[in-house]
């Protein structure tokens, strides 16, 4: 007798659960807990990390992001526009300046500003504001190419009909971009912005090549000295927690954001 295809979707789902659940299983009694416990979870080294950790390593790891999201935000609003210009210098410049920091890894851009910059300005690191500012510029640099192109996205989104019917009421072309297009292609682009200040909280990480003092280490620095001076690495497994008590929410938004707008559309 056939089954139905009803039937076969749930056996298949149940024999995929069966299966997931014999490898956890296995995983859990072929670990040996009493060699990874002191290694990576012991809660005396764990407890001596409070409140650096916190206080410390972690409001750094969220400052030098907020600061990233920002410049980035606001770099990148002129690129996308210049990107959508009809002026075709603009565009050249806008499109060199979005592949060439996309195309570079993150870790060569902030070591270059970091390091190359000031060698070809002349000037000491220390007078352009020191390791920790010339690799949060780095970083504004790479993330303002990404934000560049999905703003450009969001704002091409915006149906064509908005912008006839503001040029209609008499106004130009600069007030229509700017009170028009770009607040409703911001709309559009919350959910992937959002993601990518997930990914800039965790290329905080990346700062570290250009160096960087006791009071501005973040998460992963803070976590991998500590691991050195105690020969143990509790301490990221400590900053992998915290990351993940940050990221999973701001995921999770970031979904809920996309689900609301697809409904609205």
């Amino acid at each position: 007798m056939a089954l139905r295809r009803t039937t076969k979707s749930k056996l298949y789902r149940y024999s995929v659960y069966v299966v997931l659940l014999a490898i956890a299983v296995w995983a859990i009694a072929s670990t040996d807990w009493a060699k990874i416990g002191p290694l990576f979870f012991n809660p005396e080294i764990a407890a001596k990390m409070f409140p650096g950790i916190i206080t410390t390593a972690l409001v750094n790891t969220l400052w030098f992001t907020a600061v990233a999201f920002a410049g980035g935000l606001l770099l990148g609003v002129v690129l996308a526009l210049m990107k959508l210009s009809t002026i075709a210098p603009f565009r050249w410049l806008a499109t060199v300046w979005i592949e060439l920091f996309r195309g570079l890894p993150a870790i060569l851009t902030i070591f270059g500003i970091a390091f190359i910059l000031p060698i070809a300005l002349g000037v000491p690191g220390t007078k352009l504001g020191g390791p920790v500012v010339l690799g949060l510029i780095g970083l504004i640099l790479v993330a303002s190419a990404y934000m560049a192109e999905t703003i450009r996205a969001g704002i091409q989104a915006v149906p064509k009909g908005q912008t006839e019917a503001a040029r209609s009421l008499g106004m130009s072309p600069m007030k229509t971009t700017f009170w028009i297009i770009v607040p409703q292609g911001f709309r559009i682009i919350i959910p992937p912005l959002t993601n990518e200040f997930v990914l800039l909280l965790k290329d905080t990480s990346l700062l570290f090549v250009a160096g960087s003092f006791i009071w501005s280490k973040e998460l992963t620095n803070f976590a991998r000295d500590a691991s050195t001076q105690n020969t143990n690495a509790t301490p990221l497994i400590m900053a992998a927690i915290l990351y993940l008590i940050v990221t999973i929410p701001l995921t999770r938004f970031s979904a809920y954001l996309e689900r609301r707008m697809s409904r609205q559309r």
